[in-house]
């Protein structure tokens, strides 16, 4: 009687064990205090370039647009803003009047972001999508990198990709680095 027990639990322990579902864990990148956006690494990008196309700004953001920007940008990518603008008289003057978040000097008319759909890496803590981007003729590819942030999908660096070069140097991060010295 004791071994027809046992043959039964053995396949009922099998189905459950079918039955159930793991889901993959997603690491973070430390926590988040502010509000998200809702959304993948693309949509979330997306998200965040059709803002700065509706409502430009030229150099750094004020604290008004900064305020807009706060739930798409990493913790790290906000802080540096912030501390940029503070130390904003340091910057040439040749990229205080240019956008810092893509290649070309008077920023996108147009963006459309990778689908991230294509990286195999589920469990990623960062990944890096290429934007298509546009304006007056002149069409040019920029990397955006998103990093999981807490439980959100957020901005952390852009990388000016295009043929042309950037006042500020090959990244937004440098930029911001030189206008903080």
């Amino acid at each position: 009687m004791r071994n027809k027990a046992f043959a039964l639990l053995i396949p009922t322990a099998l189905l459950l064990s079918a039955c159930t579902t793991v889901e993959p864990v997603i690491k973070d990148n430390g926590p988040r205090t502010a509000p998200c956006v809702e959304g993948g690494p693309d949509s979330v990008a997306q998200q965040f370039y059709d803002l700065r196309i509706q409502q430009p700004t030229p150099g750094l953001p004020g604290s008004d647009q900064l305020a807009k920007y706060r739930p798409y940008l990493s913790e790290r990518l906000y802080k540096a803003l912030q501390q940029a603008s503070a130390h904003g008289d340091n910057a040439t003057a040749q990229w205080r009047s240019s956008d810092l978040f893509s290649s070309l000097q008077q920023g996108p008319a147009t963006a459309s972001v990778a689908d991230s759909s294509s990286i195999p890496n589920r469990d990623a803590r960062n990944i890096p999508l290429r934007v298509q981007l546009s304006r007056d003729g002149k069409s040019w590819q920029d990397e955006v990198l998103m990093i999981h942030e807490g439980t959100c999908w957020v901005v952390d660096d852009v990388r000016y990709a295009a043929d042309w070069p950037h006042p500020g140097g090959g990244t937004l991060s440098q930029t911001l680095e030189q206008a903080a010295k």
